[in-house]
């Protein structure tokens, strides 16, 4: 039980790295909270600093979620404590319970107030190394509802939002054999529904129409 909190606690850690803040600091000696949007993201950091910080920010973000489940979850060792009545063997539930923890970790970061990201690079890096094809499918719906509507929120809710759709069409309308599908479809509402939750935000401005779009030459003037 103590090896998995560590696992826990430790995912929890990495995911609360401040990506946005620390490149933010370093590059133009500013707190990205306090420009744009006002989040620790890479969505706000491609509008404030330009589209390169953006998607180093947005990689780095992904990274944290992946180390958590190819490398952290290595930690762990012993029998899980738990009855686990799930398809997955011990090893690959801990790994999804340490990709949730850097979610977490992410949008409630420890290390700058509890005020983090939305966590859909974070959740990107944890799921895709889970559901790989799934993923890849809702990153291409991530990228068309951004180059149609140049709203990265936008994008973002209906990415995370399609990946339990996209589980339930492959297992039962396309009778694909998801590894795993009964386990993973319970965490992937979860976070679809803590990404809506984390945007709810945005969603009242895009329901506005005062969301702001996002530009890949124009910078946020500082």
């Amino acid at each position: 039980m103590l090896n998995l909190l560590f696992i826990v606690l430790l995912s929890y850690l990495v995911g609360s790295i401040p990506i946005s803040i620390i490149i933010s600091k370093i590059v133009r000696g500013i707190d990205i909270r306090d420009h744009g949007s006002g989040n620790a993201g890479g969505s706000n950091v491609f509008r404030v600093l330009g589209w390169k910080l953006g998607v180093l920010t947005i990689l780095l973000d992904a990274t944290k979620g992946a180390v958590a489940v190819v490398l952290i979850a290595r930690l762990y060792f012993g029998s899980f404590p738990f009855p686990n009545q799930t398809p997955f063997d011990d090893f690959t539930l801990v790994q999804i319970l340490a990709g949730l923890s850097t979610v977490i970790g992410h949008i409630w970061t420890i290390f700058a107030g509890f005020r983090g990201g939305k966590g859909i690079a974070t959740a990107l890096g944890f799921l895709i190394t889970i559901i790989t094809v799934d993923m890849l499918l809702a990153v291409g719906i991530f990228i068309i509802v951004v180059s149609l509507s140049r709203y990265i929120s936008l994008g973002s809710i209906t990415a995370a939002v399609s990946i339990p759709v996209i589980m339930i069409v492959r297992e039962n309308v396309f009778n694909v054999d998801v590894i795993g599908y009964h386990t993973v479809l319970p965490f992937s509402i979860f976070i679809a529904f803590l990404i809506i939750y984390t945007h709810r935000t945005n969603i009242g401005r895009l329901i506005k129409g005062a969301e702001n779009k996002i530009s890949l030459t124009k910078k946020t003037k500082i």
